[in-house]
């Protein structure tokens, strides 16, 4: 397979390798990744010589920063929306295999970690991250709303924490991951070669997950506090409100008070969309009600359908992306204004 390839796909000794290649858009994916990847895993699945399957991505910045959304914009507004829309389908498909697949999935969550990074990578049986790994979901901030099945991940952390999480979009690191629940461990990022070379060869063994689990084991270092979940931890009376209005001008009043971490919350959810903020409270919470990966996923694809085609998605990507102004004029820009019964009629 050429090495211009977007995502390499082969297989050393019983191992499958999947290696997102765009290192110059951080390996965003595209239709094309996603379809190969989707095959790569569906061939390797009734195929006896394949034991286990690498997730990893080219380049030092990172393993994914996400979907290919200007790309996605870009259908839409040119009237090709069910082109745009198969995408998030296509993409949710390829996290529900992640999750359920019968073979050990390893990911390595190297550097930038972002959105469909995310849904790519901590779906798989065992996730390693390093100090340098970015873990977030910034889609508040170009009109979407935190989807690739995270919810199914972060229903299992407490509710401050996720709502913290998804609604800030902010970056957190390896050891706030793993609170999460977004990564198993944190390994020294200079024997990441040799770890790999490891896990390739615990693929021999008869029993994958229990040599894969060894190697982890035997490598894994202490992450550090989480830093970011301890705040949300201080502030979880305020991520109790009902609306996301609610929410903010409760910290609101501790940031007035002085604190600091609830002052840079704010700031980022008045940044975002109302509308996708409002997804985001209502879709986390019915997750609690139903965590399975594949209810997470279908609400998360009636969702998509539904926002991609908004106001806010277009003029968010066109504002962060395109002409990274960092100005978008959201429509709403209030989050009182939202039609939360709009958003509930869509979760069920």
């Amino acid at each position: 397979m050429s090495e211009t390839d977007e995502v390499l796909i082969s297989v050393t000794g019983a191992a499958g390798i999947i290696t997102l290649n765009r290192p110059k858009a951080i390996n965003a994916l595209t239709v094309q990744m996603v379809e190969g990847i989707l095959a790569a895993l569906s061939g390797w699945a009734a195929d006896d010589g394949v034991r286990l399957v690498v997730i990893e991505g080219a380049g030092e910045k990172g393993l994914c920063a996400g979907g290919d959304v200007r790309a996605v914009r870009e259908d839409v507004l040119a009237g090709r929306t069910e082109a745009a829309l198969s995408f998030f389908a296509r993409e949710y498909e390829m996290n529900r295999m992640i999750a359920r697949y019968e073979k050990p999935i390893v990911a390595f969550q190297t550097g930038i970690v972002m959105g469909g990074g995310i849904g790519v990578s901590s779906h798989a049986r065992f996730r390693i991250a390093t100090a340098s790994s970015k873990f977030a979901m910034p889609e508040g901030a170009i009109g979407l709303f935190p989807d690739i099945g995270v919810n199914a991940i972060l229903a299992e952390a407490t509710e401050p924490r996720a709502l913290a999480f998804l609604l800030s979009g902010m970056t957190v690191g390896a050891a706030d991951a793993i609170a999460l629940g977004l990564a198993d461990t944190m390994v020294d990022e200079d024997r990441l070669a040799d770890i790999r070379t490891r896990i390739i060869d615990a693929a021999k063994a008869w029993e994958p997950d229990t040599q894969i689990a060894a190697v982890i084991q035997s490598e894994s270092l202490e992450a550090g506090s989480p830093e970011f979940c301890a705040k949300a931890d201080a502030l979880a009376a305020c991520f109790g409100c009902e609306t996301v209005s609610g929410i903010i001008d409760q910290l609101r009043l501790h940031a007035d008070g002085g604190d600091v971490g609830a002052h840079a919350l704010v700031a980022k959810l008045e940044a975002h969309s109302p509308t996708s903020l409002a997804v985001a409270l209502m879709s986390h919470r019915r997750a609690r009600t139903d965590r399975t990966i594949e209810a997470v996923l279908e609400r998360d694809l009636a969702l998509a359908r539904w926002i991609a085609v908004r106001p806010d998605f277009a003029e968010g990507v066109r504002a962060v992306i395109v002409d990274k102004d960092r100005t978008p004029k959201w429509q709403p820009s209030d989050p009182r204004a939202v039609d939360y019964g709009e958003i509930a009629a869509l979760l069920d």
